[in-house]
């Protein structure tokens, strides 16, 4: 579990959010009978890949702070809403993605991880969503919203979930531009922004823009989407225990 404990200009509010969102993810795994073990994308000293990847029969990459521009060659002025941009953890965790997907582990990122599954393998983001009232909160109101999506019929995300038409809890204000090379879009909000991701090659890589692991998300998705990724990844586990 790949995520940034801290960012850089975080406050006391976001550093309660991020810990909960960990804590519940964490937990979301566990109750599907997996192990989730911690990597700080944000650590003083990173661990290395090696170590990252020794003994995992999956990863998940959680939310954080914006995405760096220049890794996705954005050179404009600085994005409006920009927060959070910690370059070395972006870096860290494109690297992470890449060897993963080598590796053809399942992956399941969420938010941030999503949009650096996208730049990993060549795509674009939206730096800064200017009509973002389908997605997130405006000032003086909460964060997080519910937003309609619509999915794929033919994508992973749609099997685990059983349909089409799904409500998620959303507070984002960059998303995917254009889609890797290597990705397919598979679910879009209603104004045509993509709302996830996955590989056309790998297994199972799934990006989802939205927060399954967000406290008022709803708890029959979240089972189901981290069941299906601790599912995928016990075969994998089985044969390391050996």
């Amino acid at each position: 579990m790949v995520v940034s404990t801290t960012f850089p200009g975080i406050g006391a509010a976001a550093q309660r959010m991020q810990d909960e969102f960990t804590r519940i993810a964490f937990e979301a795994v566990r109750l599907a009978g997996g192990w989730p073990i911690l990597v700080d994308s944000a650590a003083q000293v990173l661990a290395n890949a090696s170590d990252v990847f020794a003994g995992a029969s999956a990863i998940v990459f959680l939310g954080g702070g914006d995405v760096e521009t220049s890794l996705y060659g954005y050179d404009g002025p600085p994005p409006e809403n920009e927060y959070g941009v910690d370059k070395r953890a972006d870096e860290y965790c494109i690297d992470l993605i890449r060897e993963a997907v080598d590796r053809d582990l399942p992956t399941l990122a969420i938010c941030r991880g999503s949009q650096l599954l996208n730049v990993t393998f060549g795509g674009t983001l939206i730096p800064d969503i200017e009509q973002f009232s389908l997605h997130r909160g405006g000032a003086g109101s909460p964060l997080f919203i519910n937003e309609d999506v619509h999915l794929e019929g033919d994508s992973e995300i749609a099997r685990i979930l059983g349909r089409t038409e799904v409500t998620v809890r959303n507070g984002h204000h960059q998303a995917v531009a254009e889609v890797a090379p290597e990705l397919r879009a598979t679910a879009f909000a209603h104004d045509g922004i993509v709302e996830g991701t996955q590989h056309r090659e790998a297994s199972w890589v799934i990006g989802i823009q939205w927060h399954p692991e967000e406290p008022e998300a709803n708890e029959a998705d979240r089972a189901l989407i981290f069941g299906a990724l601790v599912e995928r990844a016990r075969p994998l586990a089985a044969s390391l225990t050996r």
